[in-house]
């Protein structure tokens, strides 16, 4: 080799030319990139934004006159409370449920993991009419509720008992992988170190569990705030009682009322924006301080 040719700089690699782009074994990060961003605003973005513009026709005054109507502030109370307590509830024995599910080996095992993902095959429309013969003042959980002074279908509670039921499946889903890779080991270790059931539950799978648990309660409250079907039959539909707010933009709708439906739905899509990033902000906060541990 020549001196000339030793002193020519060696070519820079791909790496070191561009250090912002990790190395991928598939092409095609611009093209995919732009399909993604395309079917984004498609999908998302642009329905949302067409949202906000229909309602900004009506200008504030009149856009803050609609939502803020007692009809519509009891309709936002009922849908955004209803779900939030479903969500609890979920949580907790959807929490439950994916433990028995993954810990225990029983006859029929099998069949009650198949039934958790029933919500999801069932029509909405179908599950209102099945939780409204079962929970009615003559059905078969009902008549014996009702002499208890506790009504459940047409009233509000109906609305949080239907919206318990199409999101356990996606708290159960959502915790049972955690619980698959949590070790037994580590129980039989806190155990042997002299913690109780109780402690070693607080300190060793709840810490553990946490961040996939927020997670699950996210998307059953996502998809309660937005129910519809599984809610118009067993809710009664009461105004200012047991009405919830998709159904008061359906009504609206049908009115050809476009503007004010689309007012009472950018509230409910600012509520939930704001409830969903604190839910986000825990959710960061509980994998931050699990890291920690």
């Amino acid at each position: 080799m020549t001196s000339a040719t030793a002193t020519l700089p060696a070519p820079l690699a791909p790496a070191a030319r561009r250090p912002w782009r990790k190395p991928s074994v598939l092409p095609g990060f611009g093209l995919a990139l732009g399909f993604a961003l395309l079917y984004l605003s498609l999908i998302v973005l642009i329905p949302l934004s067409a949202t906000f513009l229909k309602s900004a026709t009506l200008g504030w005054e009149v856009f803050w006159a609609t939502v803020s109507a007692p009809r519509v502030l009891a309709a936002l109370r009922l849908s955004f409370g209803a779900s939030l307590l479903a969500g609890v509830l979920n949580a907790v024995f959807g929490l439950l449920v994916a433990w028995v599910l993954i810990r225990y080996r029983f006859p029929g095992r099998r069949v009650a993991d198949a039934m958790v993902d029933l919500p999801f095959a069932l029509p909405t429309a179908v599950a209102g009419i099945a939780l409204t013969a079962v929970y009615a003042g003559n059905g078969w959980i009902g008549q014996y509720l009702e002499p208890l002074g506790i009504q459940v279908a047409f009233a509000p509670l109906g609305v949080v008992v239907a919206l318990t039921f199409i999101g356990l499946p996606f708290v159960v889903r959502t915790v049972q992988p955690v619980l698959e890779d949590l070790e037994p080991e580590l129980e039989e270790a806190a155990a042997t170190l002299g913690a109780n059931r109780l402690q070693t539950f607080r300190r060793v799978i709840l810490p553990a569990v946490t961040p996939a648990l927020l997670t699950g309660f996210t998307l059953a409250f996502a998809r309660a705030v937005g129910e519809y079907g599984s809610v118009i039959f067993i809710a009664g539909n009461m105004p200012m009682v047991s009405e919830i707010a998709p159904l008061l933009i359906i009504i609206e709708l049908e009115q050809y009322d476009y503007a004010g439906a689309t007012s009472v739905a950018v509230m409910m899509l600012l509520i939930s924006f704001a409830l969903l990033l604190l839910i986000n902000l825990l959710q960061w906060w509980s994998a931050r301080r699990t890291g920690r541990l």
